[in-house]
C-alpha cells in the first residue's frame, strides 16, 4: 500500500511538472518581445560607467531586479487571486510610466542637451563617480520593475485556471530564467570592447584574430549608441503596447486601423508596433505635461 501511495505521488509530480514544462514555454514565448525591449533598456541604462566597474554595476543591477522578482511575484500572484481586477490598472500605471520615462528623455535631449551631457560625464572625484554610478543603478532597477511587472503579469496572464501550485512554479520559473538571460546578455555587450582588446592584444595584431578583434572594438561604441535609441523606443513601444490593451478607448481607436492593414506579413507585423510607439509617444507627452502642470501650480500656491 505505502509502494502503491509513492507511485500516486511520483506520477502526480511528473504530471505537474509536464504541465510547468509546457506552460513555461508558452509563457516564455508570450514574454520574448517584453525580453528584447528589456534587454535594450539596461544594457543603455548602465552603459556609461568605467569599464573595470561594468560588471559590478550589472551585477548590482541583476541583485535589484532578483529583489524586483520577490516583491512582484508574490504580489501578482496574491493579486491574482484576491482581487484579479487590480492588474491591469497597475500595468496600466506601469505602461504610463514607461513613456513618461521616454518623453522626458527626448524633451531633455532636444531642449537641455548641453545640461544633459554634462551629466553623462561625471567628475574625477571618487563620491561623484560613485554617485554617478548608483544614479545609473536606480535608473535600471526602476525601469526592470515596470519591465518585470510586465513579465510577470504576461507569465500570469497564460497559467490563468491552473492550479495554484503551477501558477507558483511557472511565474517564478520564468523570473529567475528571464533575470538571467536578461542581465547574462547584458554583461556580454557591455564587456564587447574589452573582449576586442584581449583578442587584439592576443592575436599580436596579425591575422584573422586580430582584425576580428579591432573589429569589436570600432563596433561596441557604436552599437551601445544603437543600444540608445533602441532602449528609448523600446520605453514607448512596451508602454505604448500596455495602454493600447489596457484603454478601451485607444484599442478601439486602434483596431480598426489594423484590421484595414492589407494582407502583407510585413505590414502585419510592423503597423501595429508602429501605432504602439505612437501611443506611447503621445501618452509620455501628455503625462509629462500633466506632470509640469502640477508642478508649476504648486510652486505658484507656495510661493503666494
Amino acid at each position: 500500500m505505502a509502494g502503491l501511495s509513492l507511485l500516486t505521488l511520483l506520477d502526480d509530480i511528473t504530471a505537474v511538472l509536464d504541465d510547468v514544462a509546457l506552460l513555461s514555454k508558452v509563457a516564455a514565448k508570450k514574454t520574448a518581445g517584453v525580453l528584447g525591449d528589456d534587454l535594450a533598456l539596461n544594457a543603455h541604462q548602465v552603459s556609461g560607467v568605467a569599464a573595470e566597474r561594468e560588471i559590478p554595476v550589472v551585477w548590482a543591477v541583476a541583485k535589484g531586479s532578483f529583489k524586483n522578482k520577490c516583491i512582484l511575484v508574490p504580489a501578482a500572484l496574491i493579486i491574482s487571486f484576491i482581487a484579479p481586477w487590480l492588474i491591469n490598472p497597475l500595468l496600466l500605471l506601469g505602461g504610463l510610466f514607461l513613456c513618461y520615462e521616454g518623453a522626458e528623455k527626448i524633451i531633455e535631449k532636444l531642449f537641455h542637451g548641453k545640461h544633459e551631457n554634462a551629466e553623462e560625464i561625471p567628475s574625477l572625484d571618487t563620491e561623484s563617480i560613485e554617485e554617478y554610478e548608483q544614479k545609473k543603478i536606480a535608473g535600471a532597477v526602476r525601469t526592470d520593475f515596470i519591465l518585470s511587472a510586465e513579465i510577470i503579469v504576461i507569465a500570469l496572464g497564460t497559467v490563468q485556471g491552473q492550479s495554484t501550485t503551477i501558477q507558483i512554479l511557472v511565474v517564478s520559473l520564468i523570473a529567475v530564467l528571464m533575470t538571467i538571460g536578461v542581465y547574462g546578455l547584458v554583461a556580454g555587450i557591455v564587456k564587447l570592447d574589452d573582449l576586442g582588446f584581449y583578442l587584439d592584444k592576443k592575436g599580436k595584431g596579425k591575422g584573422f584574430m586580430s582584425w576580428f578583434g579591432r573589429g569589436l572594438i570600432a563596433f561596441a561604441p557604436k552599437f551601445m549608441r544603437v543600444l540608445t535609441i533602441v532602449g528609448t523606443a523600446a520605453m514607448f513601444l512596451v508602454g505604448g503596447g500596455i495602454v493600447v490593451h489596457n484603454v478601451p478607448a485607444v484599442h478601439h481607436l486602434i483596431e480598426p486601423i489594423i484590421m484595414e492593414l492589407p494582407n502583407i506579413s510585413l505590414a502585419k507585423a510592423a503597423i501595429p508596433v508602429l501605432l504602439n510607439g505612437a501611443v506611447g509617444v503621445v501618452a509620455g507627452v501628455l503625462v509629462v505635461a500633466v506632470i509640469e502642470i502640477v508642478s508649476k501650480i504648486r510652486t505658484a500656491v507656495s510661493s503666494s
